[in-house]
Order: structure tokens, then sequence, then C-alpha cells
């Protein structure tokens, strides 16, 4: 899962650029990059290392420039080299750098493809550089001194054409203009919004989430519609278009779950109300299922994602809520981190029990998901230890069974716990007196709304194995299970990479500071 934004301005560019990413960090903490434009020319600056650590001050003052994009990583294709940190740039034609949030899954069919028949090279594993090539060129065949809005869109068609998956891209066309473009199901979320300067002029800003819009000052216009292109040329003049012949709206229900934060919007849909809805239908299931004598005397959240889940299923049930872990917010996400014991000490080192919370209870502790069960059975241990008479476990979400395959790096199938057994199998690995999860109808209606009618399917592709891109069968997952495994990671990290440093390299008509 990665973060991107792109704006197109009428002052320098490079704070706002910052502040967006900065908004956008839960998306990505593993490398972070900002270009921009200014007279023609692009200034870079990208590496590893989440946005305060990346930026200083030299790298702000050297990113002049009304135009540009950003991005923040973390790695599900490729390694994790900063070589691989984004933008992404292209010098023909014009310059092209570009910014992608997603996954291709047939990333190397057209590697293949575009260096023997378009005779472009690749100089890393990461499918952003692979779709970065099928946009430059398709865009070099439409070759004119000033791209129209008409070419730049029947290059995202094509891009449609040629690129199965999920992306939500920002592009920026040196001294032509920006691009935003989804894919046609509108897997990856994508919004822009717009203001007016106090000297009259209009700015736009494309990004995956609204927070880093409205934390700006700009004003949501809108989700970009799957398969749907935007073009704000240098002028400042703003374009859009449907670029797919069959859009589809089914976005990755995991969004909601999980990775977005909870104030922000995405397909018209607030994060923050589905997520007390969820809570709302799991407390109701809860009731059916363990009856009204449930036994708990208090709901504790897993910081941070479970809260708002955990606080509406609580007052639901008509019990106590309380915070019972105090979190360590310099610890990064434990499901990303390769290695079980690497996770099970990252747990121990994010979460503190207060103790007074725990003491003689029966407590139900709540989280977003369980992917592995590692840190499930870290944190359950935790609760015991502190004093916890029963420790019960409810998952927000349905039980994680297939891998991910658009952008979110779940593990391969035989890491996931769910994969193969039941509740009662993973009670017992996990520890828990009692355990529960959302059902798939509920969740999906928990973040319905007659507000977006359109919006009635999703991606459940990690609950039900559906992949709605289509393409993926038995032979695609082993080889994804074979590249994501553990063993897998540890081996690919462990290389010497002899790719060129992205905090020093100075590209033709890039300049990297």
């Amino acid at each position: 899962m990665c973060g991107v934004v792109g704006i197109a301005g009428k002052s320098p560019v490079n704070q706002m650029l910052f502040d967006a990413l900065t908004m956008l960090q839960h998306r990505g903490q593993d490398a972070a990059g900002i270009v921009t434009c200014h007279e023609g020319r692009l200034f870079l600056r990208k590496d590893n290392g989440m946005v305060r650590d990346v930026f200083h001050t030299r790298h702000m003052r050297a990113l002049l420039g009304n135009y540009g994009i950003g991005h923040v990583r973390y790695p599900t294709a490729g390694s994790s080299s900063s070589a691989e940190a984004q933008p992404f740039y292209v010098n023909s034609p014009y310059g092209i750098t570009l910014a992608h949030n997603g996954n291709l899954t047939n990333a190397e069919e057209i590697h293949d493809d575009l260096f023997k028949t378009d005779l472009r090279h690749m100089n890393t594993d990461s499918d952003s550089e692979v779709l970065l090539n099928v946009f430059a060129h398709e865009l070099q065949k439409r070759s004119k001194l000033v791209p129209t809005p008409e070419d730049i869109f029947h290059v995202v068609s094509r891009v449609h054409e040629r690129c199965k998956g999920a992306y939500g891209v920002v592009a920026m066309i040196t001294g032509q203009g920006l691009v935003g473009f989804r894919d046609p199901n509108g897997i990856r979320p994508l919004i822009y919004g717009s203001r007016v300067t106090e000297t009259g002029e209009m700015e736009y800003i494309i990004a995956s989430e609204s927070v880093a819009i409205t934390a700006l000052g700009f004003k949501v216009e809108r989700d970009i519609a799957p398969g749907e292109a935007i073009f704000i040329n240098a002028d400042g003049e703003m374009f859009t278009q449907q670029c797919a012949e069959n859009p589809q709206y089914r976005p990755c229900i995991f969004e909601y779950v999980y990775f977005a934060r909870p104030d922000a919007t995405i397909d018209g849909i607030s994060v923050y109300k589905a997520r007390l809805k969820m809570g709302e239908k799991l407390a109701h299931k809860i009731l059916n299922e363990w009856g009204q004598e449930h036994d708990i005397d208090v709901v504790i959240p897993i910081p941070d994602t479970s809260r708002t889940s955990a606080l509406e299923l609580a007052n639901t049930l008509g019990v106590k809520f309380r915070e019972g872990f105090m979190k360590n917010r310099y610890i990064g996400r434990t499901f990303i981190m390769p290695g079980q014991q690497q996770r099970k000490k990252s747990v121990r080192q994010k979460l503190n029990p207060v103790e007074l919370e725990f003491k003689g209870k029966n407590v139900l502790l709540v989280d977003d998901s369980i992917v592995r069960g590692t840190t499930c059975n870290e944190i359950i241990q935790m609760a015991r230890d502190a004093g916890a008479k029963k420790v019960f476990f409810a998952s927000a979400a349905p039980m994680v069974k297939y891998p991910n395959v658009y952008g979110i790096d779940m593990p391969a199938k035989k890491e996931l716990i769910a994969s193969e057994r039941s509740v009662e199998e993973i009670r017992e690995i996990i520890e828990a007196d009692r355990l529960i999860f959302q059902d798939l109808e509920d969740l999906k209606a928990a973040i319905r709304t007659s507000k977006v009618p359109d919006l009635q399917e999703f991606d459940c592709s990690v609950f039900d194995g559906v992949y709605v891109a289509g393409g993926i069968d038995t032979a695609y997952l082993d080889e994804l299970e074979q590249k994501r495994s553990d063993t897998a990671k540890k081996s690919k990290d462990g290389y010497i990479d002899v790719n060129i440093d992205a905090a020093s390299v100075d590209l033709t008509g890039v300049t990297e500071q």
C-alpha cells in the first residue's frame, strides 16, 4: 500500500507536497519522494525512510516549481532498495515522472513486452516503473510538440488495455501538465480537490485520501471514477474523461477496514462511519452467538485502527469501553515486518498494558483484522500477564484466507492463520477463551450507503478469493507465495544492491539534491 499526491499550483508546491505526504504517512513508511518542475527542469528527492527523515531544509529549498508529485511507499513488489523509491522518471517523451499506488498483476508479461517490442529498458523490479514505461511508450506514439487532452486520454485508455490489476496514479509530464488516473475497477482510491488563490486563479490537487486535500485548505471536489483520467495542462486548465471501456465500481474493502485514516472519505463513504457500523454489526453477532449473558466485563481496542469499531461495539453491548493498551507510535506496522521473531518483539515494544483495566476482568479485545495471528497471540498473553481472568477476541473483519495481489503486502497463503483453519482451530492457536469474526455480508452492509447507490460491490479477495480484475490462477498465486514468504523476503533483502543509490543520482534533465 502506498500514498500518492500531485499538485498543479500557481506558487511553489514543495511545502504543500511535504505536508500532503505527512498526512498520507500511514499508507507507507518505507520510503518517500517528491519531484517538482520549474522552467522545464525536474528536481527530485527520494530515499528510504519516513517523510520527516527524507526531506531536510536543503532538500526542500531545492524542490523548485509550481507543479509536482509525491509518494510514500512500503514495498509489495520489487525490493526495499532505495533505488525503488518513487516517483520514477523516464526522459522520453517530454520527461515523465510517475507515482503509483497499487500492483500490476501482469507486470512480468509487460516487462518482457516492453523490451522485446517497445525497446524500453527497466532498471528495477518495480511494477510502477513498468506502468511508467507503458504510459511513456503510448504517449511517444502520439508524438506532438504539445500533447492535447485527447492525446492524454487515449494514452490512459491504452494503459487500461495493457495493464491489469490495481492502480491509482499521478504523473507529471514536464512542461505539459499533471495527470491522474485510476484502474477500471477503482480498487485503489484517488480523489481530487481545488481551491481559488487570492488572485482568483485555480489550483488543483490529486491524492490517495481526502485528508491530504482538506489539510492543505483545498476543497474536495469528488473521487476520480474507476477508469477515469484527469489532466491539468500547463495553463492550469482541467480536463476529465472516462478512459475505460467497461468500468466497474469495486474498491478494495480493506481500505475501510484498516488502511485509510478514520477521518478520510473514500468514494463518498466516511471511513469513520463505516467502522462504527462494523462495530455495531459485530456486536449483534456476539449477542446472537454468545447470547445476552456474554460474560464480557470490558471492551478494549488494540490501537489504533480498531478503536472506532470497538467503541460502537461496546455501546451496542452496553458494556464499558476502556483504553487498556498504550501505544508507542514509533514502531512500524507489524504485519509488514518480515520474520516472526521481529513481529513478536515489535508487539511488546509497541503496546504496553494498563494493568488496572485487565486485573480480575473478562476482557474482549477488538482488532481490525487477524492476518498471521502472531500479534494476537502476543497481545492475548500480555492481557493475561496483566491479570485478565478471561480473554475474548473479536475481529472487525472476516477471516483473511487469501493473499492480496492488488498492492497490500499480505503474506503468502500458507502464512495466513485462517487460510485452512476453522474459527475454533484459530482460537486454540492464539489461546483466546473465545473468538469471533465479522461476517463478510455484514462488513459490506456496514460500508454501503444510500448516498452512493452505484457502490454495491467491493474487492473482497482477501476474504473470498475472488480477484475482481481477473487473470489470477493457482500458478500465479504459487509464484506470488514464493516471492512474498518470509524466507523469500529475507533472501531478497540480503543481497548487495548494485543499483545507483537514489539519494545521489543525477539523471539527464533531473537534478537530485
